[in-house]
């Protein structure tokens, strides 16, 4: 069974999309459309910026959902997905692939999610930090005996688990797994705590128009960073999604789902390749391959 997979934050390079939109008609009209929806010409960002100018929250998000969207649109009758998933921001765009939302819904409500999480962001110092090589147990039991806000965020692959909360108790967390034994408990260049209590005002604020969109009955059903089962109901779609801004992203274990339920190839749509990684070091039998198209 083909499992298709799109990538969230971090995954954007200059130039991302100029391919598609130099040999597509579907592309070329997808993109403009998205000029008009923002309000502003995120084709010049992503074609041609610079790098800091790409990675603006308001930005960074849409331009790596348009770059998955549109390639899975421009694979037309090739895309053919058993399941999806997406990794946080992905999740939008995986719902507009399987059919669940359309191009205009999904886009308008990735740029109020990232409007929402900066503003989220600006409210208090806070950010998030990459642990390697523990269990994620001790990840746990150690940002919960840590003062003041620190909570697992990403659960990326076994022995990477990414962390996320208030400045200082990060801080002290990272001194703390250090001392139990991680190799490596880094900052992360990012503007806020994502997937952490303190991303509640955007939470509020994304559910009200999360509430307001129309899903539809997806083509396949999508395996949720909340739960990380398969899901087909349009309501408990909308539930995870808003629910997703406060809670982790249990990558690892969505993954560890879907090869359960006969997941055997991966297709990574959109920029870059982080996720075929991740999935290789949760699942070594399992296949990987970039979307690609001639």
């Amino acid at each position: 069974m083909n499992a298709y997979i799109f990538p969230g934050q971090g995954a954007q390079f200059v130039g991302m999309g100029l391919d598609l939109y130099e040999n597509h008609s579907v592309a070329q009209e997808l993109f403009e459309r998205a000029n008009e929806i923002l309000g502003f010409s995120i084709t010049d960002i992503m074609f041609e910026g610079t790098v800091e100018d790409l990675k603006q929250t308001k930005v960074t998000q849409p331009a790596i959902f348009l770059h998955s969207v549109i390639l899975s649109k421009v694979l037309g009758n090739s895309f053919k997905p058993d399941m999806v998933a997406g990794h946080s921001l992905g999740e939008f765009s995986a719902l507009v692939a399987n059919g669940t939302l359309n191009f205009e819904d999904g886009l308008q409500l990735v740029s109020q999610r990232a409007m929402a999480m900066q503003k989220a962001c600006e409210i208090k110092p806070s950010t998030m930090a990459a642990v390697l090589g523990l269990e994620d147990a001790v990840v746990e039991s150690i940002c919960a005996e840590t003062e003041g806000i620190v909570v697992p965020a990403n659960y990326n692959c076994p022995g990477q688990l990414v962390i996320s909360g208030e400045v200082d108790a990060v801080n002290v967390a990272c001194e703390r797994l250090k001392e139990a034994g991680a190799k490596r408990a880094l900052l992360l260049p990012v503007g806020g705590a994502f997937h952490s209590p303190l991303m509640e005002p955007a939470r509020e604020e994304l559910a009200a128009a999360i509430e307001n969109t129309k899903f539809g009955t997806p083509s396949c059903p999508i395996y949720q960073n909340v739960t990380t089962t398969a899901v087909s109901d349009a309501d408990e779609i909308k539930k995870n999604l808003i629910l997703q801004l406060t809670a982790p992203v249990k990558w690892t274990q969505s993954v560890q789902q879907m090869v359960r339920d006969g997941a055997t190839h991966f297709v990574e749509v959109g920029p870059g390749k982080v996720l075929q990684g991740l999935v290789k070091k949760i699942s070594p039998e399992a296949e990987t391959s970039s979307a690609t198209v001639s």
